[in-house]
């Protein structure tokens, strides 16, 4: 390997002279360092296998030239990118439709703006593997100085992805088993759905359904088990639960398949996943000739605005995502100790807000 010669920075001018302001390239920084360009990605992308000189080297040749590519000039000066990073493995059309998102990210931008920190959002869709090239490529190019999770799902893989990518992660919501990542997440997480069958029993509900999200999610799984528990508390039979998708048309379908049932046997009062779940549920319910909360009673979760705009008014569980995006990005600062951050931020326990949308069990 040959040093670095006074003819090789002198290739760049030379070039400028001749095509106008130019600027330069790895090849000039590997060329004037006297390495290749493997090794100047190397440095750049913080890989093992470079020597401390060699390393030195490059980057003095870069800052020589003024090189510095627009997604790792950070990096080259040994600073953050004062940026933080979530992938959505959701198609657009679901997240656009869902605005349970929108308020997670309203609370993280809350503790990011003030201490001149941003969110770059990546929406991936549902291919396999689009998580873990989104994730990697953040990681690569130095983009972002950590990674908020969501969707905690059973059998994650991304967090042990992320240990190897050496890349600080924060998850909103519980892990599927006991990790070491750190996770930001309401206390008393049974308290919203134990609320929710509680007061329906109350009312004089002894048939509850419960719709739920995809099989895949923890939340899911962990929310299905206290729904159980909740009715066995009570006394009562094991209710019907159906697998969604967190989509509407999938509310839609599952009410349609619940009020099916022989009158005997359908449930006088049903639980969703979600609010934009439990809305469509209860119009679809309507349209079917079903009066709520006068032979059906509906519940929600998430407490979106949308609940009170509608007709009957949605009782629902609320938990405060704005909150929780909050606490997700203060643990984020916690982690990358970030001087401006406010501290922990505490996320209270999900509880119930009855509304219009739930009554007494017909007779």
């Amino acid at each position: 390997m040959t040093g670095p010669t006074e003819e090789q920075p002198d290739r760049a001018r030379r070039r400028a002279s001749r095509n106008g302001p130019a600027k330069p390239t790895i090849a000039d920084v590997a060329a004037l360092a006297g390495v290749s360009v493997s090794a100047v990605s190397k440095v750049v992308n913080g890989r093992d296998g470079i020597s401390p000189p060699t390393r030195q080297r490059v980057l003095d040749a870069a800052a020589k030239l003024g090189w510095a590519p627009s997604a790792t000039a950070v990096a080259l000066r040994g600073a953050r990118t004062r940026a933080i990073g979530m992938v959505a493995g959701r198609s657009p059309d679901v997240l656009a439709t869902d605005p349970h998102f929108t308020l997670l990210i309203s609370g993280i931008e809350r503790e990011l703006a003030p201490a001149d920190h941003g969110l770059l959002l990546h929406i991936v869709g549902e291919e396999p593997g689009a998580e873990e090239r989104a994730y990697r490529r953040l990681a690569e190019e130095r983009r972002v100085d950590g990674v908020i999770l969501t969707e905690s799902r059973v059998g994650d893989l991304r967090f042990d992805l992320l240990r190897r990518l050496r890349l600080p992660a924060v998850l909103v919501g519980a892990p599927w088993r006991d990790d070491p990542v750190v996770a930001v997440r309401a206390a008393d997480q049974d308290a919203g759905v134990r609320a929710a069958v509680a007061h329906l029993h109350g009312l004089g509900h002894r048939r509850i359904s419960y719709v739920s999200g995809p099989q895949d999610r923890v939340h899911t799984v962990f929310r299905r088990r206290v729904f159980a528990e909740a009715m066995a508390e009570h006394g009562l039979r094991p209710g019907r639960t159906l697998i969604s998708d967190f989509t509407a048309q999938g509310a839609v379908a599952a009410m349609r398949e619940l009020l099916a049932a022989d009158a005997g046997e359908r449930p006088t009062a049903v639980l969703f996943a979600n609010d934009t779940m439990a809305v469509a549920g209860m119009n679809a319910a309507r349209r079917l000739g079903f009066d709520v909360p006068r032979d059906l009673s509906v519940i929600g979760y998430d407490d979106l605005p949308l609940g009170e705009l509608v007709y009957p008014s949605l009782t629902t569980i609320g938990q405060d995502l704005v909150q929780l995006g909050r606490a997700a990005a203060a643990a984020m600062f916690g982690l990358l100790s970030v001087p401006h951050a406010t501290g922990p931020v505490p996320v209270r326990p999900p509880r119930l807000i009855p509304r219009e949308s739930t009554g007494p069990a017909p007779v």
